[in-house]
């Protein structure tokens, strides 16, 4: 039986999948299937994947249904870089505005209604899209479009939510986190995941011991329009640990989801044992 992997395309994610990348036969009993958060949090919630490092909001959405990895998470200290609220007007001055809401990440979205209403008790009116249009008063963009839009200057405001979450909260956020379906547990899988787990592990170390080279490998399956240095340090400000601080920041986060009827409920954390 095949264990299928939602891959994230997204340079935040290259850690975890470089050594995927052209090299699928080497994992025989691997299905990879590439698509952003939001396509592998559906298909996580109807089966058709079994685990990603997916929107960690994807857990409290399907309470029961999945375990975390207990040690890898898509985190950062402070600013993230690649979640940004892009804006013509100051923060305070969003209420009655209109914010485009990416359609690739629940979980930013659902930070971002977070910090406006609640931190900053804030109104405005929240626009489905993917990218900004220019009659936009705001925008929310992720991944490699946010890391784009940085190096265009279109807004006069820019906003890190990784920073804004920390300056309030004290905690660092968890933007992703790697989901797995308890299918993933039965007898027959559970030995391809165990050994898939560990092959992330290895593969998030040599990439931290040779970047360089494994982004050659990433950028020539996934180019990004973002000059090479700036790519490069973009991963000093990832941090791939699921620290304590990191997991009472998801429980956080899911109880003031919760609170704001984002979500049903703020489900217990469950780990892949």
């Amino acid at each position: 039986m095949t264990l299928r992997v939602g891959r994230i395309p997204f340079l935040v994610c290259a850690p975890f999948f470089f050594n995927s990348v052209g090299r699928e036969n080497e994992f025989p009993d691997v299905a990879f299937v590439d698509g952003p958060p939001s396509a592998h949090s559906a298909g996580l919630k109807d089966g058709s994947i079994h685990l990603s490092p997916a929107s960690s909001i994807t857990f409290a959405q399907k309470p029961g249904a999945f375990v975390l990895s207990p040690s890898l998470c898509t985190s950062c200290s402070f600013e993230v870089r690649s979640v940004k609220l892009f804006s013509r007007y100051p923060i305070s001055e969003l209420s009655g505005k209109n914010i485009r809401m990416t359609s690739q990440s629940k979980t930013s979205v659902t930070l971002l209604r977070i910090l406006l209403e609640n931190r900053y008790g804030l109104s405005p009116e929240y626009v489905p899209g993917l990218a900004a249009e220019s009659t936009d008063d705001a925008c929310l963009l992720i991944g490699d479009l946010a890391l784009e839009e940085n190096e265009r200057h279109r807004f006069a405001y820019s906003y890190d939510l990784g920073t804004l979450w920390q300056e309030w909260q004290g905690l660092p956020f968890v933007f992703g986190a790697w989901l797995i379906s308890k299918e993933a547990l039965s007898a027959r899988l559970r030995p391809v995941l165990d050994d898939y787990m560990a092959r992330l592990e290895t593969s998030i170390h040599e990439f931290r011991k040779n970047p360089s080279q494994a982004l050659d490998v990433w950028l020539a399956k996934y180019p990004v329009n973002l000059p090479r240095p700036l790519v490069e340090d973009y991963f000093s400000v990832l941090d791939y640990r699921f620290t304590d601080e990191r997991k009472q920041s998801l429980s956080l986060f899911f109880k003031l989801a919760a609170q704001m009827r984002l979500v049903e409920s703020a489900p217990p954390i469950e780990f892949l044992e």
